[in-house]
């Protein structure tokens, strides 16, 4: 009887799991619309600012972006997400938490161990991909039927020697066939860059660097110093033209000829 009599302590009310509070459904809905606005967005900007490509290596570039902005978005839709949420929502003053803060995941060890797995596959996933493209790189420098060419950069231009002895200002190529570059510099570090072609290799005074690229589109494209090399760096950059293989053939031996007769 004293036991039936006796007061019942209060029971707390218990509080809704922490996926279930208004504010975590707030912040995943912004992560999704932010994500997706963020992957969009991303890549129209990158894609719309970069050259038409003129090569596969260009090409693959461009893919290439495309798959890391998608991929990043995600990480920088829960940040931009977890901002908005907290801007938009009711301030608090005092000196204790605000009662919904009883959840805060920081502490917890599954939430920090999801975010570093998280993380750690997608650099794995960047790293995976920026080697497959390397690779392929360094296969066509393999190419028994490449072109050679020798570039030799310094200030303030570019030199191009071809292997019958034809030698330019201006580099030219034929389509659809591959090409071997031989880098290097007579005086300071310059930077090679074809900028429709995805090109880009340094020119070390004393050093022969390589790398291939096969075009693909017949044009007129630019070559560039993508190094700071001294006062006229801006001024370093010449055209690279792409022909037809009769027309390459044909400027090819009226330059060899040229040059013996120098």
């Amino acid at each position: 009887m004293t036991d039936l009599m006796s007061p019942q302590s209060p029971q707390t009310p218990q509080s809704p799991q922490w996926w279930k509070k208004p504010d975590v459904k707030k912040t995943f809905i912004l992560w999704i619309i932010c994500t997706a606005v963020i992957g969009y967005v991303g890549v129209e900007f990158h894609v719309r600012n970069i050259v038409a490509p003129a090569s596969e290596n260009m090409s693959s570039i461009i893919s290439l972006i495309r798959i890391f902005t998608w991929a990043a978005a995600p990480v920088a839709g829960l940040v931009t997400a977890m901002c908005i949420a907290v801007l938009t929502s009711g301030r608090h003053y005092g000196d204790n938490p605000p009662a919904e803060a009883g959840h805060e995941i920081r502490n917890s060890a599954r939430t920090s161990a999801v975010w570093i797995v998280v993380s750690g596959l997608l650099c794995l996933f960047a790293l995976i991909g920026g080697l497959i493209v390397l690779q392929q790189d360094n296969e066509a420098v393999l190419d028994s039927k490449a072109i050679q060419v020798n570039v030799v950069g310094q200030q303030w231009v570019w030199n191009f020697d071809y292997s019958n002895g034809a030698r330019s200002e201006d580099l030219y190529l034929p389509v659809n066939q591959p090409v071997v570059f031989h880098i290097t510099s007579k005086d300071v570090k310059h930077s090679f860059w074809i900028v429709q072609m995805g090109v880009k290799m340094d020119a070390n005074p004393g050093y022969t660097t390589e790398t291939a690229v096969t075009p693909n589109k017949i044009g007129v494209f630019d070559v560039r110093c993508a190094e700071l090399c001294g006062l006229l760096h801006a001024y370093m950059q010449t055209k690279v033209h792409v022909v037809s293989q009769s027309d390459y053939d044909a400027w090819l031996t009226a330059h060899a000829a040229m040059e013996a007769g120098a």
